[in-house]
């Protein structure tokens, strides 16, 4: 399924991925290892890695990552993948929860 995703929309993927795994204002070990393999997974080209590590290290701005934006065919990949980082940890706080909710019923 992640294939069917163009570079743009592999970033946008990225930068959504990033935003959650900051939900609870840390990133965690297993948050990173998972960001690292979808990198590989995605195929994203050195500087495309670099930029989402960046956005490990200081999360992306919030009008980067408006909901709205996802194309319809995209959706269930963008839900299917940020329930992943969000688990990756073990640890899932509320404030993860809490924005998985609100993101699921802003793609309704």
């Amino acid at each position: 399924m992640l294939d069917q995703l163009d570079r743009d929309a592999r970033l946008r993927l990225m930068r959504f991925v990033c935003s959650f795994a900051w939900a609870d204002l840390e990133i965690r070990p297993g948050e990173r290892a998972f960001v690292s393999k979808l990198i590989r997974k995605l195929a994203l080209d050195e500087d495309e890695g670099r930029l989402v590590e960046e956005w490990l290290d200081k999360p992306p701005h919030p009008d980067s990552v408006d909901p709205t934006q996802i194309p319809l065919e995209h959706r269930k990949i963008f839900v299917d993948t940020v329930e992943e980082v969000v688990g990756a940890d073990d640890v899932i706080a509320p404030e993860e929860v809490e924005s998985l909710i609100l993101f699921k019923e802003l793609l309704r």
